[in-house]
């Protein structure tokens, strides 16, 4: 008597930073489950617990903020086991962040921030505040910092704060923000930020942004499926093109690991994680 198939099952953890990630999500299951893979997903409310409940074993994968694969990453090898970053969008890879003035501010290089006020986003944003503090730190300069905490514990992914910071810069509180890149130039579409009101005094090295983590030697079949359909999803697709544009991509790319050594560097030397992934950053309360 032949054995009966088993369908591969995966349980992923998103965390809710905004009400798109049920239909995102939602749909992704959709699609998945008719392609041979049993697929369910679990929200929640901040990083931290999804990061726990990876290496717990009570989740397979995580689709995971920067700053989440790094403290996996740490808490994994504490346990004698290795994370594995699965897959990435496309929009994930050489991002940078910038720090900006008004366009009529006396800064004119890096070095004239010493000592004025920098505004920056959540105290676990690594575009908007872990980065670019870090980038400033590297070149001797040490600000004092104005942090707009919205959304703590999404790790920047939801960019309230980002955007009250850019506003503090309008208003004159601030002499300089920090943000991304990317939302310098959204910021500017929408009105945040005038046109040619503002201008760039800093830009870190490119970094990478979120990746699927999972924990390398569990549930490979299912992982292994997982990956491969995110990866033959195309955006020519018209079932699946809504859904990757709420997520922001155009295209599934297999992970890579070494665009997070700054970031790597600046939760050490700032004292957010431990060695072994223990959470010690002050006033860090998701």
């Amino acid at each position: 008597m032949s054995s009966p198939v088993t369908t591969p099952r995966l349980l992923m953890g998103a965390v809710a930073y905004d009400p798109k990630v049920v239909t995102i999500w939602e749909g992704f299951r959709t699609w998945l489950t008719a392609r041979g893979l049993d697929f369910d997903f679990l929200l929640y409310s901040h990083y931290e617990r999804q990061v726990e409940d990876l290496v717990a074993g009570r989740i397979d994968a995580a689709w995971n903020s920067p700053l989440a694969w790094l403290r996996t990453e740490r808490l994994a090898r504490a346990a004698g086991e290795d994370a594995r970053a699965l897959v990435m969008r496309d929009t994930d890879r050489d991002l940078t962040s910038v720090v900006v003035v008004r366009a009529d501010s006396p800064v004119t290089r890096i070095e004239d921030l010493a000592g004025r006020v920098v505004a920056t986003g959540a105290v676990d944003s690594p575009q908007a505040t872990l980065l670019p503090l870090a980038h400033l730190r590297a070149a001797g300069v040490e600000p004092t910092v104005r942090r707009f905490d919205v959304g703590v514990g999404l790790h920047g992914d939801h960019i309230g704060g980002e955007r009250d910071a850019a506003r503090a810069l309008v208003t004159g509180e601030v002499d300089a923000a920090c943000m991304i890149d990317a939302n310098h130039l959204a910021f500017a579409k929408e009105g945040t930020l005038p046109p040619d009101m503002t201008r760039i005094v800093a830009q870190t090295a490119p970094y990478d942004h979120c990746n699927m983590t999972v924990v390398a030697g569990r549930v490979e079949q299912a992982c292994d499926l997982f990956a491969s359909l995110l990866l033959s999803m195309s955006y020519a697709d018209a079932k699946v093109r809504p859904l990757l544009d709420l997520e922001g991509l155009t295209a599934w790319e297999k992970g890579r690991t070494t665009g997070y050594a700054a970031l790597d560097s600046a939760a050490t030397d700032s004292g957010f994680y431990t060695a072994n992934g223990q959470v010690t950053a002050t006033g860090y309360r998701p």
